[in-house]
Order: C-alpha cells, then sequence, then structure tokens
C-alpha cells in the first residue's frame, strides 16, 4: 500500500495547488453551462488529469528506486499514457483538439506500448480450450481495444466522482488480482494510479472543485485498458474474461451509445448528447429534491446520481475479482450485466424506473 499513499498524498496536494492557480488561467475553466452533458453551474478547472499524471510520475519514481527490476517496464508505461494523455490535456487547456484527434494519440500510445512493453491481445479464453489469436488481427484489436476502454471512461465522466470512483474500484481488483498472482510491476501500477484518482476524488466529490477532464479520463483510461491487457496475457492463469467483466460498464456503455446515436437516432456517434445511462438517472431518477434550474438543488441532484452508478458498476467488478480464474462463470456474468443494463435503460427510458431506484426527497430527511 505504499505506492498507494504516496500517490493519494502527491495528488491530494497537487490538486489543491491546481485549483488555486486555475482561477489565474480563464482557459482552464468550464464554462459551458448549457451543454446536453453539464449538470454544473459555477467555474470549474477542467485540468484534474494534470496533478494525477504529475502524482503518478513521482510514487512511480519513488517505486522504481525501492524495486529497481520496474525500471524496465514502469518508464515505458508512462511514456505510452504519456502519448494518450497529451491530445486531453491539450483540449482542456485550448479546446482546440478534436475527438478523432485524441482517438489517435491514444492508438499510438496503445501501439507504442505493444512495441515496448509487448502489450497485446494474444488469446481468448473459452470453456473448452484456449483460441490463439491470428497474428494480423492482433496489432489492430489491440490498439483498439486500448483505445476504446480510454475513450469508455471519458464518456462516462458526466457527474461528480463517477468516472473515479468507477475507475478506482477496477483498479483495485487489478491490484488484487495482480497480488494473487505475484505480478509485481501490475500491482505496483494499479495501485499508483489509485491512489493519484483517490487523491484528485476528495475534492471532486461531491462538490466538484475541479474536473477530471478529457486529459484525466484518457491518462486514467489508458492506464487502466493497459494493466488489465497485461495482466491477463502476462499471467495466463487469469481468465481473458475477467478483463471483459471487470471493464464492460464502460466499454457497454460506449457501444450502445455509438449504436442508438447510429442506428436509433441516425445520427454521427461522435455527436454528444444527453440520454446516456447516467444522465437518464439525473434527470428522471434523483426526484427527490426541487428547483431543477436552482444551482444548489443542482449540485445536490449531480453528486446523488454518481452512488447510483457505482453500485451498478460493482455488479461487474465484484464477480470478476472474485471468479478471475473461472471463464464460463464470468461469462455468464458478462451476460448477466448486458441484460441488466438494457433492462434498467429501458425501464427509465419509458418513464417506469424500479421503485427501489427511486429516492424522494422524504428518504433524506
Amino acid at each position: 500500500m505504499f505506492s498507494f499513499l504516496v500517490s493519494f498524498i502527491c495528488s491530494t496536494l497537487l490538486t489543491l495547488l491546481v485549483i488555486k492557480q486555475a482561477k489565474l488561467y480563464e482557459p482552464a475553466l468550464d464554462s459551458d453551462f448549457q451543454g446536453v452533458q453539464r449538470a454544473h453551474t459555477h467555474l470549474v478547472a477542467r485540468i484534474g488529469g494534470l496533478p494525477i499524471y504529475f502524482a503518478v510520475v513521482v510514487s512511480a519514481s519513488i517505486s522504481i528506486w525501492r524495486e529497481p527490476p520496474l525500471v524496465h517496464t514502469m518508464p515505458a508505461l508512462l511514456f505510452c499514457a504519456l502519448v494518450a494523455f497529451s491530445g486531453g490535456i491539450v483540449e482542456d487547456y485550448t479546446g482546440t483538439v478534436r475527438a478523432s484527434r485524441r482517438l489517435l494519440l491514444t492508438m499510438a500510445g496503445a501501439w507504442l506500448a505493444y512495441m515496448l512493453l509487448d502489450a497485446k491481445i494474444a488469446r481468448l479464453d473459452l470453456p473448452f480450450g484456449v483460441y490463439s489469436l491470428s497474428a494480423w488481427i492482433v496489432l489492430p484489436l489491440t490498439v483498439l481495444a486500448v483505445a476504446g476502454i480510454a475513450n469508455a471512461v471519458n464518456i462516462i465522466d458526466g457527474f461528480n466522482g463517477l468516472a473515479s470512483m468507477v475507475t478506482i474500484c477496477m483498479l483495485l481488483s487489478l491490484a488484487y488480482v495482480a497480488l494473487q498472482v505475484g505480478d509485481v510491476f501490475v500491482l505496483v501500477a494499479a495501485l499508483t494510479v489509485a491512489g493519484a484518482t483517490a487523491g484528485f476524488l476528495v475534492w471532486n466529490y461531491p462538490v466538484g472543485l475541479i474536473f477530471l477532464g478529457d486529459g484525466g479520463a484518457y491518462f486514467i483510461g489508458f492506464m487502466l485498458g493497459e494493466l488489465a491487457l497485461l495482466l491477463v496475457m502476462r499471467n495466463p492463469e487469469v481468465s481473458t474474461w475477467y478483463a471483459a467483466l471487470l471493464l464492460i460498464y464502460p466499454a457497454f456503455e460506449t457501444v450502445f451509445s455509438a449504436y442508438r446515436r447510429m442506428f436509433v437516432r441516425g445520427k454521427s456517434p461522435a455527436v454528444p448528447d444527453g440520454i446516456h445511462l447516467h444522465s437518464l438517472i439525473f434527470r428522471r431518477v434523483v426526484r427527490w429534491t426541487v428547483g431543477r434550474k436552482e444551482a444548489r438543488a443542482l449540485l445536490k441532484r449531480n453528486a446523488r446520481t454518481s452512488p447510483y452508478l457505482w453500485l451498478f458498476s460493482l455488479m461487474a467488478v465484484i464477480p470478476a475479482t472474485l471468479f478471475w480464474q473461472n471463464t464460463s462463470v464470468l461469462i455468464i456474468f458478462c451476460l448477466l450485466f448486458v441484460i441488466s443494463y438494457l433492462w434498467l435503460y429501458a425501464r427509465i427510458v419509458r418513464f417506469r424506473s424500479p421503485r427501489w431506484l427511486i429516492w424522494r426527497k422524504k428518504d433524506w430527511q
């Protein structure tokens, strides 16, 4: 836990410094209050990825000093992550980097990890055996998968604490499984990123003094995807379906959103909208408060939305952590999660939210 604590302390202090200094640089503040996915009414720094990245670098450097063998892998991983992080952080500062270019940079980072760390999806575990993937498909599949997870984390980053807490739980699961199989590199890296994200969360939830931003979301998502890939491929005893179930919430949210935009609404999958699952919960389930446009009520609704999704994501994270070796059980839980997601989404869209989801104002008094 040393890596987690060092990273947490560094991130907490650096994030506070960024919050104070960001007020001096207006372009770093999020002032778009009318966007379809906006749920705040005050100026907020959107460069939370900056202190997270530097906290990870500081903590990783100390870890390398304590565990010299990490020098062969940790710097390479952070360099690859820097490529993915750069497009997002520049967008956070300037607002001029298109989504397609950020995605290409993330794909470039995944390609570099493929070359430097041999991070690739080379097999698929099945209940009746192991299927080795053809050499020609390994690289494109790896690049698309890692970039997809990074983009998926950015998509679920819609409310205070949502993406942060979800990814912390996933990273801690990775650390636990890495401990079981003795993978020190993945263990230290996962705890380092989890600690930095937790330090950021101190200032992000519940009041949202700073946002993760595209840089933070792409960095954490990239690290999450790479570490899950490395853990599974470096340790054959870990089922590939462990990674699939662990990451299924942001991954399926992204796939379903693309399907909904293209085939249901007839629009480009890159066009943002306000009907993600977390947006619907914000608008139609969190009904305990009044004054929809009043700033204080909006902040409370924002904070009350995230715990629903934290619990929902644990429906995948917990069984993935418990059954990381059992391919058949993991596949069953993947199917159950998809069915649960579609059922819940359909109920909320049709204004028939399950009663156990609806917390009215009197429930909080």
